[in-house]
């Protein structure tokens, strides 16, 4: 019996062992998420969020480069959620500033028409 289950031990073991596939669609739809939120004209010294994903961007290629795919798929996934929330709080911070002007709009048609 323990003929057996030593060679099938052996073979789930070298198979936990097994790396990661390298990150590459990950690496890539993170890429494409800091393209997409420079094209708005968002830059990193303005925002903190695009900051931190273009520096986890930077470790998950670094650790590509070592064959450490877990560490760069994780660091790849949370460089492209920064950078889509980057994206998210500056399009909140047109639509704020697009509020604010209709705002001043409508008071100054309050005031035209209350001089009426």
């Amino acid at each position: 019996m323990i003929n057996r289950t030593l060679p099938l031990l052996l073979a789930l073991g070298l198979t936990a062992c097994a790396s990661d596939p390298a990150p590459t669609e990950q690496m890539r739809l993170t890429e494409q998420a800091l393209a997409q939120t420079k094209s708005l004209g968002v830059v990193s010294d303005q925002s903190e969020s695009l900051r931190l994903a273009e520096g986890k961007f930077a470790q998950a290629q670094a650790a590509m480069q070592d064959g450490e795919n877990k560490q760069s798929r994780l660091l790849a996934e949370q460089a492209e959620l920064d950078a889509r929330l980057a994206e998210a709080e500056y399009l909140n911070g047109k639509g704020q500033e697009q509020l604010t002007e209709l705002n001043h709009r409508i008071g100054r048609l309050r005031q035209q028409l209350g001089a009426m």
